[in-house]
């Protein structure tokens, strides 16, 4: 199974932004950097991201299962994703920047692990925006749906644990001043969610 080199990169690009853009579990991973420590920061944001795994193995089998059965479903699912997308734009460019100190953090390594990750599963928007935003860099011409969607799946997880382990981390040494990026980030991620959003629909 090999991804076309284009659609390979622009979705390395978006997950890059995807994970820097400050949500709940950074803003739990900020919290708990802030509170503990760069460790417990970093632990934080490693619970969050694996909990990823779950969203990404329940997007791919149950959408792969039901592509195989109905083909048509795909195309459903890309108008789906695409006005998800754009709610999901018009949100993050009105959203206000939250400061961390208003987030709960956790004081402990084991706690900050364990909250961290069911912040994340407990989300219900984190399994949407898989469902939104893996199949549309699918092809059933390169393989089965289910196994592009582990891929990049796998790709998801692994940027979001790292890069909001390091966001957690951070925190922990450079305290509130990371809150004041937010809006920039808020702002960029608002453009890019509305580009694949158009991309969706295009394609």
């Amino acid at each position: 199974m090999a991804f076309p080199t284009a659609t390979l990169l622009a979705f390395l690009a978006g997950a890059l932004v995807l994970s820097l853009t400050p949500g709940s579990d950074v803003l739990f991973a900020v919290a708990s950097g802030l509170q503990g420590g760069p460790r417990v920061g970093a632990v934080a944001g490693f619970g969050a991201g694996l909990g990823g795994v779950f969203h990404s193995c329940a997007t791919a089998f149950g959408l792969g299962a039901l592509v195989a059965a109905h083909p048509g479903t795909l195309l459903i699912v890309r108008y789906f994703g695409a006005a998800y997308l754009l709610w999901i734009a018009w949100s993050t460019w009105r959203a206000v920047p939250v400061s961390p100190d208003h987030v709960g953090g956790a004081l402990s390594v084991r706690a900050a692990f364990r909250r961290g990750l069911l912040n994340n599963l407990m989300n219900p928007k984190v399994m949407l925006f898989m469902l939104a935003y893996l199949p549309q860099f699918t092809d059933p011409k390169i393989g089965p749906i289910w196994q592009q969607i582990l891929i990049l799946g796998a790709i998801v997880v692994c940027t979001g644990t790292v890069l909001t382990a390091i966001y957690g981390a951070t925190a922990g040494w450079l305290g509130a001043r990371l809150a004041r990026r937010m809006r920039l980030l808020n702002r960029f991620a608002a453009l890019l969610f509305g580009g694949l959003a158009a991309r969706l629909v295009i394609d």
